[in-house]
């Protein structure tokens, strides 16, 4: 017996529902992508500005929603006909806006007694600056610059970062004071500004006087202190100036005592180094030292007598040296290579004459 098993068909209905669902796969798929492509009905968020801002902000904007702007801190608006507010539109755009704001303006801070105030790039606005100087003669108290800035107790007002500073007259302390003299004007607690103190030396208990070292006038200097050390009163006393093999020529008195000066000249047959003249130093000594002359004519300034430097004559010595020493050994290599040429010369002849004579006393051939 035999079983014959014939393909089933599908079921016609069967067939119906599968095509049905694939049809309605394929449109929620199309429909979903064309959502995707389409474009959303929202603008994009508000344009941003450098001076204002929105007053509110929120995650997506519908055409017909308005934003209203507010200028940022340290900004006023410019005036009543540029609008501050934006609307979005059918199309998915904002209505065009412009910036409607501008930096707020700090008060002038005036100018400052004796002194002035210099705004930087001629503005006052939020964010600029001044700078202040003084006059001559005073000194600057405070800050030499300041900026516009928000207010920290109103972000709504700018004001300056910092008082203005003071011109003030520049003073100095008294000067030093020094033993056995004084200055003028020892009575004020301060000096001005270039004010000139005069110092001198008291009188003297003892047989030679004072002598002021250092400068007598000192000024009151631009940075509140004095133009240099306050001088010295001391006994400054030099020896008689007798110069050996000279004599005096001006200057003569009995005690020679700071900066005393004398001129002098040498007799014949000697000369003197430098000037001819000497001053009594602070030290109690002749500048240059004591006058002195030398034995002999005086050189002149391309004369070459003076001693050589010792540097130099070390040098010559040891060229003159060494000059003598290669000369010797130059003749000496000379010498040998004649002599070693003659003997050779010598040699040669009698090797020849030698050669010569084995030839002939060999015997000749049969």
């Amino acid at each position: 017996m035999s079983v014959s098993c014939a393909p089933r068909a599908a079921h016609p209905c069967c067939l119906e529902e599968r095509f049905s669902f694939l049809r309605c796969f394929g449109f929620s798929l199309m429909a979903a992508v064309f959502l995707i492509l389409k474009p959303s009905d929202a603008c994009d968020p508000p344009p941003r500005f450098e001076f204002m801002k929105p007053n509110d902000t929120k995650s997506s904007y519908n055409p017909g929603d308005v934003v209203y702007f507010v200028c940022r801190p340290g900004y006023k608006p410019i005036g009543p006909s540029l609008p501050m507010f934006s609307i979005c539109q059918t199309d998915n755009m904002w209505t065009p806006l412009k910036e409607a704001c501008t930096e707020k303006q700090c008060q002038h801070p005036g100018e400052p007694i004796n002194g002035r105030v210099v705004a930087v790039n001629g503005s006052l606005s939020f964010g600029s600056q001044v700078h202040y100087s003084c006059n001559e003669g005073y000194r600057l108290v405070g800050e030499r610059i300041l900026y516009c800035q928000i207010s920290i107790a109103d972000e709504k007002k700018v004001i300056w970062s910092d008082d203005p500073p003071l011109c003030i007259r520049i003073m100095c302390p008294p000067p030093g004071k020094i033993p056995n003299g004084k200055y003028t004007g020892s009575e004020k607690d301060e000096f001005e500004y270039n004010e000139v103190v005069t110092y001198s030396c008291n009188p003297s208990n003892g047989p030679d006087e004072y002598s002021l070292v250092g400068a007598s006038h000192l000024i009151c200097t631009g940075d509140g202190v004095w133009s240099s050390h306050p001088p010295e009163c001391k006994v400054v006393k030099c020896p008689f100036p007798d110069p050996e093999n000279g004599k005096l020529l001006s200057g003569f008195r009995k005690k020679y005592y700071y900066k005393a000066t004398v001129t002098f000249e040498c007799y014949p047959g000697y000369y003197h180094e430098g000037e001819n003249i000497a001053v009594c130093g602070s030290n109690s000594t002749w500048e240059p030292a004591k006058p002195t002359c030398l034995k002999g004519p005086r050189p002149s300034p391309g004369d070459d007598s003076k001693p050589d430097n010792p540097k130099t004559s070390d040098k010559v010595i040891i060229v003159a040296t060494i000059v003598p020493v290669c000369a010797i050994i130059v003749a000496g290599c000379c010498g040998f290579l004649v002599y070693r040429h003659k003997k050779k010369g010598e040699r040669e002849p009698k090797a020849v004459y030698r050669a010569c004579q084995d030839k002939s006393t060999m015997p000749a051939d049969h």
